[in-house]
């Protein structure tokens, strides 16, 4: 079957692209990157591979050919996992190339469709979006909302908010995991302040980080949000994250923004597993009759391959709970964002490799959990038939 990527019907036409011709050419084409990428894993095809996508940009960007639909097409159906990056000799940054195409297609309105374009709107004014987020809960339940989407079951209640203990660090709640996870954010607050610290919440405009306009290619919405991030928490504190996607998005503010201010922010930004593994001993001693479970962990691609953090998760995991390794060297399971609902067919194809993996695992321990630290993970997952908990629910409940 000829795969194609959302037809946009725009024409032929002769754009410019947005990119940096060193970075461009570094990648030498070797392509060590193709293994570790999902789309290329399940379609076997060069132009939904790093490599491939790279080619297709230096053919517009240096050969002056047309942005076409296949063109576009190779571009939308990237997951943007960056799964390719660490695997790369040449140190080529993908995930800026990629990002920045995005970008140009979306400014040229090539890109991001009009519906989606609205949705990224609603994250940035909250009360809408828990108000929503409600309406959408109802109509699961009405059975209105198409289970090719692959939401799983929204709350109609989240209970109370995180609120603010005093001002060790602050916890970072966002936009969509407030909305649909707010039970997590209780729960890591509960274990951040285990240690002894106490916890800040960031002032009004800092619920939405502006990742997922960064990778739709609405660049000016997410320099806006992240902004107005920055300005919500200030101080020197520690901003500990448990949204993995969220995270490595504020840790390149100072990419995104460009400035000495945003790059002081970024560096007080800890995906919050970071901080407790470094407080391991602070957390409540295991109580020793307890059975220790087995717990299957599932590494979202921007807290590996992005932020490198996802060994404190195991450190975190592992003071209550026996870790059991996936056999896929940290594969995408193809949740992306908004990629699963943008590009159900390439989402679901990527993530029953995923589950594939589960199984095995399941099968080879007494494991039937999975922890991942990322809500679109975890949503997708789920959706596929897996129980998946964020790792400090799962901590949450087994400490003392």
């Amino acid at each position: 079957m000829q795969r194609q990527g959302r037809n946009n019907h725009y024409g032929d036409r002769v754009m410019k692209l947005q990119l940096n011709d060193a970075e461009l050419a570094s990648c030498v084409g070797c392509g060590l990157c193709l293994p570790h990428c999902p789309t290329y894993r399940v379609t076997g095809e060069e132009g939904w591979s790093p490599r491939g996508r790279i080619a297709a940009m230096r053919t517009v960007a240096w050969e002056g050919a047309p942005v076409d639909d296949t063109f576009i097409g190779f571009m939308e159906t990237c997951v943007q996992c960056r799964g390719c990056e660490p695997a790369c000799p040449s140190g080529v940054p993908y995930g800026r190339l990629i990002e920045s195409t995005r970008q140009s297609l979306a400014e040229a309105k090539r890109s991001t469709p009009r519906l989606q374009r609205l949705g990224m709107r609603v994250l940035g004014h909250h009360r809408l979006l828990l108000v929503g987020s409600t309406l959408l809960a109802v109509a699961q339940r009405l059975r209105l909302v198409p289970k090719r989407i692959g939401l799983t079951r929204l709350p109609l209640r989240r209970g109370a908010p995180v609120k603010a203990t005093g001002a060790d660090v602050f916890v970072f709640t966002g936009c969509v995991m407030d909305a649909w996870q707010r039970n997590t954010h209780r729960a890591t607050q509960r274990v951040i302040e285990s240690t002894g610290a106490t916890c800040a919440v960031a002032a009004r405009g800092g619920e939405c980080c502006g990742a997922l306009h960064t990778h739709a290619g609405l660049t000016t919405q997410a320099q806006r949000l992240a902004a107005r991030t920055i300005a919500s928490m200030p101080g020197d504190a520690a901003i500990l994250v448990n949204s993995a996607g969220c995270g490595a998005a504020m840790k390149d503010y100072g990419h995104l923004l460009g400035t000495d201010d945003a790059r002081r922010f970024s560096a007080r930004v800890l995906d919050v597993h970071e901080w407790l593994a470094d407080r391991i001993d602070s957390l409540p001693t295991p109580d020793p009759t307890r059975l220790r479970p087995s717990i299957i962990v599932q590494d979202p691609c921007h807290l590996r391959h992005v932020q490198k953090a996802h060994l404190p998760v195991r450190v975190v995991l592992n003071r209550y709970a026996d870790v059991v390794e996936l056999d896929d060297e940290g594969l995408c399971c193809g949740a992306g964002g908004a990629y699963s609902a943008l590009q159900p067919e390439l989402a679901g194809e990527i993530r029953d490799r995923k589950l594939g993996s589960i199984r095995r695992a399941i099968e080879a321990s007494t494991a039937t959990v999975v922890a991942s630290a990322n809500p679109g993970c975890s949503m997708h997952l789920a959706a596929g038939g897996a129980t998946v908990l964020h790792p400090l629910d799962i901590v949450n409940e087994l400490m003392p």
